[in-house]
């Protein structure tokens, strides 16, 4: 991965260059810690979907994933019912496969049942790498592996240990901004 400099003669990841969209979410979101089960969980979700797109893709359809999902409120979405995901499957303002979002309804349910084990933050926490990290071309990690195996062990669907690895990325599990980064650090 290699630095790029903006128009505004910053220095970002290279991934954060040829669109406004991933810019932004480069420059006031990715690496940074989030809070909440809903963050959790939405993060989870777009993580999901997005395995076999592209990012840029999933942050354009980010508002309708909100919506579809009631602001990714686990007990609702844990709710919904086979009429939901036909729902969903016409709804062309997000991702419309079945297995995804069948992932998305089983997820919920098992972030709900985890709330008696302390909660999704709470175990996405525990993963953390302990140590700093140094950026690189990795796609997982032990850490990564570990988070996908308990994930699974509570019930969660599509967390394998490369979509884990870009979830510790965003949520800000470690500091994935390249040295020269101008968010590496903040």
């Amino acid at each position: 991965m290699e630095l790029v400099r903006g128009a505004d003669g910053l220095a970002r990841c290279g991934w954060a260059a040829g669109s406004p969209v991933l810019l932004a979410y480069h420059d006031t979101e990715w690496g940074r810690p989030v809070h909440g089960e809903a963050a959790h969980l939405e993060r989870i979700t777009l993580e999901a979907f997005q395995s076999g797109l592209s990012w840029l893709t999933i942050l354009n359809k980010r508002p309708a994933f909100r919506a579809a999902f009631a602001g990714f409120d686990a007990d609702v979405v844990a709710a919904y019912d086979d009429a939901d995901v036909a729902r969903l499957m016409g709804d062309a303002g997000i991702v419309r496969n079945r297995r995804k979002i069948e992932a998305a309804i089983t997820n919920a349910a098992a972030c709900v049942a985890l709330r008696a084990d302390g909660g999704l933050e709470r175990l996405l926490r525990q993963h953390a790498p302990v140590g700093p990290v140094e950026p690189q071309a990795a796609t997982t990690s032990p850490e990564s592996v570990a988070l996908s195996k308990a994930l699974k062990r509570h019930g969660f669907v599509f967390v394998g240990p490369t979509t884990m690895y870009a979830l510790m990325e965003a949520i800000g599990l470690f500091d994935p901004h390249l040295p020269g980064c101008h968010r590496r650090g903040a």
